[in-house]
């Protein structure tokens, strides 16, 4: 019978040199968004080809449209299910530079924790599953029939993996779809995610000046791109911080008792909350639980905000130019692209006079998934994540997205089962992101049990 023990003796026996290789992994800057990173994501895949080549699979780098994708596969026991893991070996920009204690792309091991870029999201919780995956290998212990599936541009929509899913869809048939990029509860609970919004994204542009004013001359004259952005971007909102978009709530699902039963089970906890972020759980609609504002509720975030001048001391100038750049996080019900075209269409009912307004850059990711809770595949889930922490999972609608997972789901036929062992702290879209080792093996025991199980 396979333990927790199994992939902690793995990890503490090899720890040096699984450090090392995850170390190398994480020093290759595969920004997705990027498309000048082309090289560096085509060579991150391509490490990873040659990692998985070297634990029994049939590996190849596939081109699309976007970024590469590598699919792999190795055979297992006659009989048992067939497991397709996805993954994302795509990072985030390293912005803002100045933010980091050590560099982003040169990996440090700092109190028990790995700090680079890609740390946690997602490098560090894939290789976590390649590390648990080769203490059964190692350990000569039966396995499931495996695919893998890791994306280039998770972080900006998968656009090159959902051009490509029509082409690739024999290799990802499979049974069950395991996913590891999501958090553990705040508590520090395990969570089986069973829901994740939707995305969708836009950069909104104000152009006003031919060029920069002085302020005391035209100040009350001329129209200001900056003063008009913020006030068009606080339109979006009303005096409670609910959406005041038209018809951009009209389809939302609201959530099944049962679903807000177990969303609610565990007591939010505010302190722990300010905590780990340094700010209060106000954000959103005032007077709703936070379990409910953020797995079952849209928004309408402003991601990034540029304008004028922003360097030391004064500049007094009326910006020609203001730029934001927005995304709007979906819940059950809402389409993509019908959202977007909401938002734009209050962008431009409440455009400020002598301004004008442009949108660019949009995208638009997959619509939010929602799973059922009572599945074979979630209670094995249930019961091996027991053995991880004796208190067991909790069941967590998040406000994340993931756009491929559901054309996954449809295109492979597998039940999705969403766990990770990411945390607050990690950081992952900031400066010094960071994953424990303990989460690391976390994610190994934990990825060890369900294959043993899945293998048996």
């Amino acid at each position: 019978m396979v333990t927790p023990d199994l992939a902690h003796r793995y990890f503490e026996s090899r720890r040096d040199a699984i450090l090392a290789d995850w170390f190398e992994l994480l020093r290759i800057p595969s920004i997705g968004t990027d498309p000048g990173r082309l090289r560096e994501c085509s060579r991150c895949a391509a490490w990873l080809r040659k990692y998985v080549r070297a634990l029994g699979f049939e590996a190849e780098v596939c081109l699309t449209r976007g970024q590469p994708v590598l699919v792999a596969e190795r055979p297992g026991r006659p009989g048992a299910p067939t497991v397709l893991a996805y993954g994302h070996y795509d990072v985030q920009p390293a912005d803002p530079a100045e933010g980091w204690q050590s560099p982003p792309f040169e990996p440090a091991l700092r109190a028990g924790r790995v700090y680079a870029r890609g740390a946690q999201d997602n490098k560090g919780q894939l290789f976590a599953f390649l590390q648990g995956l080769a203490a059964l290998i190692a350990a000569g212990v039966p396995l499931p029939s495996l695919r893998l599936v890791y994306d280039g541009e998770e972080e900006s929509g998968s656009t090159g993996l959902l051009g490509a899913l029509k082409e690739l869809a024999p290799r990802l048939r499979a049974d069950v779809l395991m996913v590891g990029d999501s958090y553990v509860h705040l508590s520090g609970r395990p969570a089986i995610v069973v829901g994740m919004r939707g995305i969708t994204m836009m950069t909104v542009t104000l152009r006003g000046p031919s060029g920069d004013l002085h302020s005391g001359a035209h100040g009350g004259v001329a129209p200001n791109p900056a003063a008009g952005l913020a006030r068009l971007l606080a339109s979006l909102h009303d005096e409670r911080g609910r959406i005041a978009v038209a018809g951009f709530l009209d389809r939302v699902v609201p959530p099944t008792p049962e679903e807000r039963a177990l969303a609610e089970a565990e007591p939010f906890d505010a302190a722990a909350y300010e905590r780990a972020t340094g700010v209060r759980p106000v954000g959103g609609e005032a007077g709703v639980p936070a379990a409910i504002r953020a797995g079952f509720q849209p928004t309408i975030e402003v991601n990034g905000l540029r304008s004028g001048y922003g360097g030391p001391g004064t500049k007094t100038v009326l910006p020609a130019v203001a730029m934001a750049k927005l995304s709007a996080r979906l819940c059950a019900g809402q389409a993509p692209v019908e959202s977007r075209d909401q938002i734009v269409a209050h962008l431009r009912a409440h455009c400020p006079p002598g301004l004008a307004l442009e949108i660019s850059e949009t995208a638009d990711g997959a619509p939010a998934l929602r799973l059922p809770v009572n599945t074979p595949i979630a209670r094995l889930a249930a019961d091996v994540l027991r053995q991880v922490d004796p208190r067991g999972p909790v069941f967590q609608w998040i406000g994340a997205s993931i756009p491929v997972i559901g054309a996954l789901r449809d295109v492979s036929g597998a039940s999705p089962l969403l766990v990770g062992f990411g945390r607050e702290e990690d950081a992952i879209h900031a400066p010094n992101e960071s994953f424990g080792l303990d989460q690391f093996q976390q994610g190994m025991v934990y990825t060890a049990l369900m294959l043993a199980e899945l293998g048996a």
